[in-house]
C-alpha cells in the first residue's frame, strides 16, 4: 500500500466565533434596519390586500 491518501480531504473545522461586541452606533444601525424591514413588511401586506394599482390600466382605443 502507498502512503498517499486518495480522495478529497475534509477541510478543518473553524472554531466558532464568539458573540460580537456592539457599540452604540452599531446598535442604532441594527435597530434602524429592523424598523425599515418591519415597515416594508407592513406595506407589502397592505398592498396585497388592495390588489392591483389603478384597476384596468390604460385602455387603447380601436381607432388607428
Amino acid at each position: 500500500m502507498s502512503s498517499k491518501q486518495g480522495g478529497k480531504l475534509k477541510p478543518l473545522k473553524q472554531p466558532k466565533s464568539g458573540k460580537k461586541e456592539y457599540d452604540e452606533h452599531d446598535m442604532e444601525l441594527l435597530q434602524k434596519k429592523k424598523d425599515e424591514e418591519k415597515a416594508l413588511k407592513e406595506l407589502r401586506a397592505k398592498a396585497s390586500q388592495k390588489g392591483s394599482f389603478g384597476g384596468t390600466g390604460l385602455k387603447k382605443s380601436g381607432k388607428k
